[in-house]
């Protein structure tokens, strides 16, 4: 039988407080974790974009939203955790978790499990974020925000071929790219990259022709686009820089985000 194929990260050092004994209460000691992921997709059918794979960031993020969710007795019970976090992203078919307390003891004290399947609850993620439309912001916008050129021109016809809905997207690639200058931020061009900013809490300007182009859905309007990606993403809000005559786009139903006039930066 052939063996998956299987992504992996190892000797990771975070500091946090575990342990049952009362000496380790009130302390911290260095732990290290290797992780390991067989994948339910092979990476050879991933044409090297980077949002069909399971991108490494998930086992860091898995290790720290594990530590986050209490205060540990056992790393027995801190790799379970790890464990079901990996495995809630469905390209996750199995993973082994190692887990060792470095200063213990004269070497490495720990645990390794694999597991195919959750034996805890993992912790639902919520990434908090806002989509700001404006071409020209005149300051930088803080914290996790993700910022669309608002004056893309809107391809003539959408309907008539995907050639012109492709050089209209191509179009609102470059005015994120000039955005992302003025403004010195980066450019997000995968979902990946998006919620890594996100995670981080910081802005970013987004490039959309990558992930909406093989989706009619999008459109090819910044409100469209912006009602798009803040629905992927489950945004809090979309803030629209327009001018006081001009009125608020109409979401599509059942849009939760909050849709708003953009304050002035």
């Amino acid at each position: 039988m052939e063996q998956p194929d299987r992504i992996h990260l190892r000797d990771h050092i975070v500091t946090a407080e575990i342990g049952a004994f009362q000496s380790e209460r009130g302390r911290t000691q260095r732990l290290r974790f290797s992780l390991s992921v067989d994948l339910r997709d092979p990476v050879s059918g991933s044409a090297d974009h980077v949002d069909r794979i399971l991108s490494y960031d998930v086992l860091t993020q898995a290790i720290e939203t594990a530590l986050a969710d209490q205060r540990y007795n056992l790393v027995e019970t801190l790799a379970e955790k790890i464990a079901a976090e990996v495995l809630a992203h469905p390209a996750a078919a199995r993973t082994g978790v190692t887990v060792e307390k470095l200063d213990r003891g004269p070497g490495a004290l720990g645990v390794t499990i694999v597991r195919d399947a959750a034996r805890v609850d993992s912790t639902a993620q919520v990434l908090p974020v806002s989509v700001l439309v404006w071409d020209a912001p005149t300051a930088t916008p803080q914290g996790p925000v993700i910022v669309i050129a608002g004056t893309t021109p809107p391809a003539r016809d959408p309907d008539a071929s995907t050639a012109r809905r492709r050089i209209a997207l191509l179009a609102a690639d470059q005015a994120a790219w000039a955005l992302s200058e003025g403004l010195a931020l980066e450019i997000a061009e995968t979902r990946t990259e998006l919620e890594a900013a996100i995670r981080d809490r910081r802005p970013v300007v987004w490039a959309p022709a990558r992930l909406a182009a093989d989706d009619e859905a999008a459109g090819t309007t910044p409100a469209s686009l912006a009602f798009w990606l803040a629905a992927r993403l489950d945004a809090l809000r979309i803030d629209f820089a327009l001018p006081d005559d001009a009125s608020l786009p109409t979401p599509p139903a059942g849009l939760a985000a909050q849709v708003a006039r953009a304050a002035v930066l």
